[in-house]
């Protein structure tokens, strides 16, 4: 799963080209990185940082004063689910990022476990603009056509009561356009016209790659329903199944399949991260040059952008905001799956835990 993050860094690393790895990492604000301690793939460590001064204020999640209360920090890499959960359960670990919904129930019948939920996330499945088949307008609109959310929530969240329907491409706990504009997605499943698209499009069964996360119970499921779906589409399709350090690097491969490139690439984000045209970067279409894997080239849906930043008013606001959802899914600029809750576990030794929707390591203490 993504989320934005605005990393400052010093002038002589932010001048690296943007496709160039950083290997200099230490940290500078309430802890630092561990890197002799460093094992790719199991484990990062974080030490507290002694030169640090938070800021003279009461914490307020992301912002305010941020203080290292406990010495070490040891982030451990833990790729099947009920491992984590019993590791948790067993004490192993304090604290699980991704409590996976299956387990909620029974972990917050633990005396000594906290299950804490967010307001969650929103699914997201991006489309390879650059190659075949989906730099034809026609091959993406047919899948949106007949993409079902019910059945991409259900996989990645389970119990309905864990997820609901977003006919929308901003979260629908925001206040941009509704789903009255979410078309093509609240419209009954049109098999007969995605059939039809497909042939218009000319598809001679080119390969499709998906690329699936493994490790990440909610965005395998993505991967797995999107195969099912381009199966019965009559779609080649081929899973690229990894770990989600390997996902990362190949989405941001620009090459053809047959060089290490990819067809579809399911993830999710935030819902704070899709309120409107500014914080919603899959909205982005400038095109190959764009840093946003999927390179979708639409100078429509970018003038509206600009449109959007630039309006006096919030009823224009408002209007280019219906514009810019109508246009992204007239052109199959990507699929949105559906919004589902997000859940967290923590052993009640640690205290002062911040009520915030991504994971920090400040202002936890440990009995």
């Amino acid at each position: 799963m993504t989320t934005p993050t605005p990393f400052i860094l010093p002038e002589r690393l932010a001048q690296t080209d943007p496709y160039t790895q950083i290997t200099e990492v230490d940290g500078s604000g309430p802890f630092r990185f561990v890197r002799e301690e460093w094992q790719p793939g199991h484990k990062a460590v974080y030490s507290r940082n002694q030169d640090y001064m938070p800021r003279a204020e009461p914490l307020d999640n992301l912002a305010g004063g941020k203080a290292a209360k406990v010495d070490r920090v040891e982030w451990l890499y833990i790729p099947e689910a009920v491992t984590a959960v019993q590791a948790l359960e067993t004490g192993e670990v304090d604290y699980l990022e991704n409590a996976p919904n299956d387990y909620a129930t029974a972990l917050a019948k633990y005396p000594d476990i906290t299950v804490r939920g967010y307001p969650g996330f929103i699914g997201t499945t991006r489309f390879n603009h650059l190659y075949p088949p989906f730099d034809n307008v026609k091959m993406r609109q047919a899948v949106l056509a007949v993409a079902d959310q019910r059945d991409y929530m259900a996989a990645m969240a389970g119990d309905p009561a864990n997820w609901r329907t977003c006919f929308s491409v901003y979260s629908c706990e925001g206040a941009e356009t509704g789903e009255d504009d979410g078309g093509i997605l609240s419209s009954p499943r049109d098999w007969a016209r995605a059939t039809r698209l497909v042939a218009e499009a000319g598809y001679k069964g080119e390969r499709i790659v998906v690329i699936d996360p493994a490790d990440i119970a909610q965005l395998h499921a993505e991967a797995l329903v999107t195969e099912q779906l381009f199966k019965k589409l009559g779609f080649n399709v081929e899973l690229a199944t990894s770990e989600w350090g390997t996902a990362i690097k190949r989405i941001n491969v620009k090459e053809p399949i047959d060089q290490g490139g990819w067809s579809v690439f399911g993830t999710a984000y935030a819902t704070y991260d899709q309120l409107n045209p500014a914080t919603n970067r899959n909205l982005r279409a400038p095109g190959r040059n764009g840093i946003l894997p999927g390179w979708a080239s639409d100078e429509t849906i970018e003038a509206m952008r600009t449109a959007w930043f630039a309006a006096t008013d919030e009823a224009q606001r408002r209007d280019f905001a219906d514009k810019i959802q109508r246009r992204a899914l007239e052109i199959g600029l990507y699929l949105p799956t559906g919004q589902y809750i997000a859940r967290r576990a923590f052993r009640n030794s640690l205290t002062g835990i911040p009520d915030s929707p991504i994971p920090v390591l400040w202002n936890i203490e440990k009995r």
